[in-house]
């Protein structure tokens, strides 16, 4: 416990630290964000706001995570393919957002190319797991365990890259990724903790005070945001974390805000294309919330609130039920 604290505090301080030059480089380069036409209007404001700030992020959490492990003496090769897989994706989210900003518009990487990356990038840690754990195929809850077999890695890799993606979704609102992500990586330290990886748990609450820390400069009205660079690296290892800690399953619950984001578009997409109308305002939900007249604070509040409730359910039932 003492490591997953001296790990958060260390990104917490890092990331404040690094925010100052970095943000004043972004606004000097004027590398800034460009809105998409389909936003709601209010947004439109938001244009030119320096955007990359995933990268100060990357770095502090990469940094505080090294130094907490060494000092731990926990530096395994789990840890190792868990910050690679997680520095793999925040390059893949930084090429999309140079894209954007040379392109002068909200338009990166196709979407094609962007889910070929991700699942790619997942497809090491998962590798990885299936070499070097014989339970590697099972996935648990309590006493209740099943082995998936040779099917486990498409889960796997389903779990990575749906993570990915739907802390992507979320990246929407000035703070909304950041609060929500505070609340499920913390989750994600305890529960790796209470299972005895306590590489996982260090890695997570650094993340957690990376976060905590960014939430100074993206909290409405936001200085920076995060961008693709920070955004998929996060959700991608969120999902790495539980698929190495192997408690796949609360990953559903702990990650519940970025799930029911998800959720909200595939609706959206699926009631348009069969039936020509639409469940929501506009997806992802947050959208919608925004359109139905609350205010960025009302939603990233309340989103962080529910995110708060979902860690806290996760963690209970972990310990009662275990992996």
């Amino acid at each position: 416990m003492i490591m997953m604290i001296t790990a958060f505090l260390m990104a917490l301080i890092l990331c404040l630290l690094f925010g100052i030059p970095y943000i004043d480089f972004l606004r000097k380069k004027t590398i800034g964000q460009y809105i998409l036409d389909l936003a709601p209007e209010n947004h439109k404001k938001k244009a030119g706001t320096p955007t990359t700030g995933g990268v100060f992020i990357i770095i502090s959490i990469l940094i505080a995570s090294v130094t907490t492990l060494f000092m731990a003496e926990k530096v395994t090769t789990t840890a190792w393919i868990v910050l690679i897989t997680f520095l793999f994706y925040a390059l893949a989210g930084f090429q999309d957002d140079v894209l954007k900003i040379r392109g002068h518009e909200n338009k990166g990487l196709s979407a094609r190319g962007k889910f070929l990356r991700q699942v790619l990038i997942a497809v090491l840690p998962v590798f990885y797991l299936m070499v070097s754990n014989d339970h590697a195929t099972y996935i648990s809850f309590g006493k209740w365990s099943f082995d998936f077999g040779w099917f486990y890695p498409i889960i796997a890799i389903f779990a990575i890259t749906g993570a990915s993606n739907a802390y992507n979704l979320t990246d929407g609102l000035d703070g909304l990724a950041a609060s929500t992500g505070v609340f499920a990586f913390l989750a994600t330290a305890l529960i790796a903790q209470m299972s005895g990886c306590e590489e996982l748990a260090i890695i997570s609450a650094a993340v957690t005070g990376a976060l905590l820390g960014f939430l100074r400069y993206n909290k409405p009205k936001a200085q920076v945001f995060m961008g693709d660079t920070g955004s998929l690296a996060m959700g991608g290892l969120l999902g790495v974390l539980a698929v190495m800690g192997k408690f796949e399953i609360y990953l559903i619950i702990l990650a519940g805000i970025f799930v029911i984001e998800t959720l909200s578009v595939i609706m959206q997409v699926t009631s348009f294309k069969t039936t020509g109308k639409r469940i929501f305002k506009m997806a992802p939900i947050h959208h919608h919330f925004e359109l139905c007249g609350f205010n960025e604070k009302q939603i990233v509040t309340g989103f962080a609130i529910f995110s708060m409730i979902c860690g806290a359910v996760a963690v209970g039932l972990f310990k009662v039920f275990g992996a």
